[in-house]
């Protein structure tokens, strides 16, 4: 698994580069690299699970099992699919297929993950399981690092309303 170290993440002590820039270097990133090469080996390795001994185990399911596991498993494989599709877009703009700017238009975005409820059933098979926990945690990397490039860059600061206003009371009461 990857732990994300601040030094590693091109996003992070950059103020004033424009987000493309920061785009471009992520996706030449080593980081980029491990990301990349850990979301592909999940995807390949949950896809060999449930084209075999997952529908090896579905099949040995009661009914109402079996009906939560078809469930957990379209989420796994839409999450999964979500990733993979932000990381190709990252290795498109590494492989200049794709300008860093048109990659930060808004539909190339991950969407916030809504908090997960237990599980539908607790006698899933502990493999489905630990593929769901692996997915949501690399869900969650990429998403933090989608949010550092693309959101939380100087293009797209918000402006602070407390200081706004404190500013306005100043302007009014220098006068």
């Amino acid at each position: 698994m990857i732990e994300l170290m601040a030094s590693d993440d091109p996003t992070l002590g950059s103020p004033g580069r424009s987000r493309a820039a920061v785009v471009d270097d992520f996706a030449r990133s080593e980081l980029f690299d491990r990301t990349f090469s850990e979301g592909m080996e999940l995807v390949e390795e949950t896809a060999a699970y449930l084209d075999g001994d997952g529908r090896r185990e579905s099949k040995l399911l009661s009914r109402a099992v079996a009906l939560a596991y078809a469930g957990e498993s379209m989420k796994l494989t839409t999450r999964l699919m979500q990733v993979a599709s932000w990381l190709l877009i990252q290795r498109a703009v590494r492989e200049g297929d794709m300008a860093p700017q048109a990659a930060c238009e808004p539909r190339y975005r991950l969407s916030e993950r809504k908090p997960e409820a237990e599980l539908t059933h607790a006698e899933l098979p502990i493999a489905l399981v630990e593929y769901l926990v692996r997915a949501e945690k690399l869900y969650d990397r990429v998403l933090y690092l989608d949010r550092r490039m693309y959101l939380d860059g100087p293009e797209e600061e918000a402006e602070n309303p407390v200081l706004s206003q404190m500013g306005k009371l100043e302007a009014a009461f220098r006068l």
